[in-house]
């Protein structure tokens, strides 16, 4: 993504008139004001969100996120777009290499049968998705929600902190379009792996199943290709 769409988005927020809560306008006629493309707005949609400035709800929209008196989560922010700021795509990719396949492994043990509910309708969506923008959108929801399913406080905020990092530094250097992904998209068939392993309350294959994930989105990364990897 161009830094431009992301300044031009910051100035049309700032002098937009809009205040905390309200709803921005549908992406069409956000495109149309910017002279942005639906792909590069979502990527600077996910920066803002990142840093706390906006919020998203699926089926209701993007909101400006109420402002806050300093606190703990406000250093928090700081501290994740600093870390953007000098983290690699290929770093963050190895710090999820670290955490993520544990984090299934206890997810497995954890979850509900909600969270495994909301993972299988994920999977389905990620599948519909007529973008990549949207796919990754969907991909993200998916990885939170192991993540939530693991029962780890701790662990769950770690995972946060590599998570939003991740959004900054892909979402500015991935170079998406808005051609969806193939049906033969490897990441389908691995993240239903990832549920069927879940919802086997098998923690061991949970966690092989999220690492051979992992080493397939990391060759994807290093090699020649023209559309997104999660």
């Amino acid at each position: 993504m161009d830094d431009q769409v992301l300044i031009r988005l910051q100035n049309w927020v700032t002098n937009s008139g809009l205040g905390e809560g309200d709803r921005l306008p549908p992406e069409r006629t956000l495109c149309t004001e910017l002279g942005v493309s639906r792909a590069d707005l979502r990527k600077a949609y996910l920066v803002l969100e990142a840093d706390g400035q906006l919020t998203r709800s699926v089926g209701r929209g993007t909101f400006l996120a109420k402002p806050k008196r300093p606190q703990r989560g406000d250093g928090m922010k700081r501290t994740i777009m600093s870390l953007a700021e000098t983290t690699s795509p290929l770093e963050a990719m190895n710090a999820r290499m670290v955490v993520e396949p544990q984090i299934a492994q206890l997810a497995a043990m954890h979850a509900t049968p909600k969270q495994l509910q909301e993972l299988a309708r994920l999977s389905d969506q990620m599948r519909d998705a007529t973008s990549w923008s949207r796919y990754e959108e969907l991909d993200r929801d998916f990885h939170e929600m192991i993540a939530e399913a693991a029962g780890n406080s701790l662990l769950g905020a770690v995972h946060k902190i590599i998570n939003r990092v991740r959004l900054v530094v892909v979402w500015r250097k991935l170079d998406t379009t808005d051609q969806r992904p193939p049906a033969t998209y490897h990441s389908f068939a691995e993240h239903d792996a990832i549920l069927a392993a879940l919802q086997a309350r098998n923690g061991e294959q949970a966690y092989a199943a999220m690492q051979a994930h992992l080493d397939s989105t990391l060759a994807m990364m290093t090699a020649p290709r023209t559309g997104g990897f999660q």
